[in-house]
């Protein structure tokens, strides 16, 4: 008998392969054991995609330095790690339009935005929220980069903590908007503007395990890099939005305020 993975030789009492790892399977794929491997693979207490969860919070500076120097089979890798935060955040995109039919309040403040602008802003939300998302990691990169790096990490190394840290916060952030977007939809605007705030608090919470500054440091630091944050990423809007207007997505009429 030969491993199915790694074409290994194995004796017919072995449950695992002794080269790979890999579970060894002897019987047809059904619906019970389908469901069997993903409640082990994802819901057991000791696979590694709980354990990478909570020890991002616990101890994100583990996980982190973990993988840099060479562990990569005690947490799930930061790629896929990801690409699950990202599958998640396309759920939510779907329960929001098709499952709940939530309007979202992008005029939340009163500020008498125009109908037709809204309208097209909240296709662009829902149609490249993905996108939108990975957008926000070479900004953290850089501004990390600049403000946040006591340790020297090189560009791929610091990449890591970056990934793992949005991944994280976006895995969380899943099952708090569904809540939101269930219970207090007239809030989910405001609760966004929030949850970014986090978001930020959550990456500054991480460099600090991973730098580990003195109180000082951390607050004129995270000053540092919030203000430079926020400086990009309303330059980033700015600019989205002219090459909305430029490829026609918008046109300056719709930046006018409603009477």
């Amino acid at each position: 008998m030969n491993c199915k993975n790694c074409a290994n030789s194995l004796q017919t009492d072995y449950s695992f392969c002794p080269d790979c790892g890999a579970k060894v399977i002897r019987n047809r794929l059904t619906i019970k054991n389908l469901l069997s491997d993903i409640t082990e693979r994802y819901f057991n207490l000791d696979n590694t995609f709980l354990r990478t969860f909570f020890h991002l919070f616990t101890k994100p500076d583990v996980v982190i330095n973990g993988y840099v120097n060479g562990t990569r089979r005690k947490y799930v890798n930061p790629i896929s790690y990801f690409g699950i935060a990202l599958m998640l955040a396309g759920f939510l995109m779907f329960f929001m339009r098709k499952v709940f039919d939530f309007e979202m309040d992008l005029d939340a403040f009163d500020q008498g935005m125009n109908p037709e602008f809204t309208k097209k802003m909240k296709d662009v939300i829902y149609d490249y929220s993905s996108l939108s998302f990975i957008s926000y990691i070479p900004v953290f990169l850089i501004v990390g980069l600049i403000t946040l790096n006591k340790r020297k990490h090189i560009l791929a190394e610091y990449t890591i903590s970056v990934i793992y840290s949005l991944a994280q916060w976006s895995i969380l952030s899943f099952f708090t908007s569904m809540f939101i977007i269930a219970y207090f939809p007239e809030s989910f605007t405001n609760y966004s503007l929030t949850a970014l705030l986090f978001m930020i608090l959550y990456f500054l919470y991480v460099q600090q395990k991973l730098n580990k500054y003195s109180a000082w440091q951390i607050i004129y630091k995270s000053v540092l890099f919030t203000g430079i944050f926020f400086t990009i990423f309303v330059g980033l809007i700015f600019f989205i939005m002219i090459v909305a207007m430029i490829t026609g997505h918008f046109n300056p009429a719709d930046f006018v305020p409603a009477k």
